[in-house]
């Protein structure tokens, strides 16, 4: 009999120890599901939905963001080809000949102005003063050349505001001008 009750008391405490790493395990069990629902609930909201459907909206979401963006780039790349073909066509290449016309006159009072965009075209702007009168003659240019004869006063203004750099107006993305 007192080994009867040894052996019982020895299963017990068995039985407890068991019940105690049982309980341990259940609470830290508990703990760790707790946190992974509040991790849950951050991912996929308080909805209940599981995470497939949550994964499928999303996917959703993103492929109607990628297209909203594509239209944009889109729209944004048509007005930025629309701007650099009007900046093409604005003054790019300008140069004053300053000049006596006459001999008679000192001061270089004559003035030639050439007038260009980015595609070599424009005008050529001259004003001879004489001691009694002065004249303006304005003459077209097209491919740096002009489209009439060109004195070599204006042939001068032409070939310097060529010879000036145009500033590129296209910058890589985050380069500053």
């Amino acid at each position: 009999m007192n080994e009867l009750s040894q052996t019982t008391g020895i299963v017990a405490v068995a039985a407890a120890v068991v019940a105690l790493l049982a309980l341990v395990l259940a609470l830290v069990l508990w703990r760790s599901v707790r946190r992974l629902r509040a991790d849950q609930r951050a991912v996929l909201g308080d909805e209940r939905r599981d995470l497939v459907a949550h994964a499928a909206e999303l996917d959703r979401q993103f492929r109607a963001l990628h297209e909203w963006v594509i239209d944009v780039a889109t729209r944004i790349q048509r007005r930025t080809d629309r701007v650099e073909t009007r900046l093409n066509q604005t003054l790019a290449h300008t140069a004053v000949v300053r000049y006596d016309a006459y001999n008679e006159m000192t001061g270089h009072q004559s003035v030639s102005i050439a007038l260009l965009d980015a595609e070599r075209r424009g005008i050529v702007l001259s004003s001879i003063h004489h001691r009694d009168q002065a004249r303006l003659y304005i003459k077209q240019v097209e491919h740096g050349q002009g489209s009439i004869p060109l004195t070599p006063e204006e042939e001068e203004a032409v070939r310097a505001a060529l010879a000036r750099e145009v500033p590129d107006r296209a910058f890589e993305a985050g380069e500053q001008p």
